[in-house]
């Protein structure tokens, strides 16, 4: 597989991580270097694994994994989703998001975006692509475009002080009713 398909591949499955890391910039008070980093590691070592482990899977799961990848994901989302809307309605005296990431949250986070990932890494197998510059790649990739959104997330959320964490959760479970579309589960 050429070099710069790759690279749009990577660039592809970044996307929903990058969307999340807006949502998860929009939260903090104040940008933490240590915070955005974590984040975008996060993203970018589950985007490069299930790549991977789709990879040693080959094809005698594909079918299984195919059928299923995208409730799995659009569960995760709802559900994450659904508890940062919760959080963002609580009267509850707000966390300190500058100083804490939930990391049970971030993990989740990180699964939920990387599950179509595993489906490709799947394909790569049939391929016959170099699975190490692949997946050097794609977490690399995601690692940048999460630091972006969580960036530009925190950015936007200074500037507009709205309940960010009602509008992340509402971009998340977005994100799932997306991929039930992408998978033809949804049609309009």
């Amino acid at each position: 597989m050429a070099f710069y398909i790759l690279w749009m591949i990577a660039l592809g499955l970044s996307m929903d991580a990058f969307a999340v890391s807006i949502s998860k910039g929009l939260a903090m008070r104040s940008f933490r270097w240590k915070q955005a980093v974590m984040i975008s590691l996060c993203f970018g070592c589950f985007q490069a694994m299930m790549p991977l482990i789709g990879y040693i899977l080959g094809s005698q799961f594909s079918k299984i994994i195919q059928e299923w990848d995208h409730w799995v994901a659009f569960i995760l989302l709802l559900l994450i989703g659904a508890n940062m809307i919760r959080e963002g309605f609580s009267e509850e005296q707000e966390e300190q998001v500058s100083d804490f990431i939930n990391i049970k949250r971030l993990l989740s986070l990180g699964l939920a975006t990387s599950v179509d990932a595993l489906a490709v890494g799947i394909s790569f197998a049939f391929l016959y692509v170099d699975i190490i510059e692949a997946v050097w790649i794609i977490g690399f990739t995601t690692f940048v475009i999460s630091f972006v959104g969580v960036k530009s997330g925190h950015f936007l959320g200074r500037k507009f002080k709205s309940k960010a964490e009602i509008f992340g959760g509402l971009v998340i479970i977005i994100m799932g009713i997306k991929i039930l579309f992408e998978h033809n589960v949804l049609v309009f």
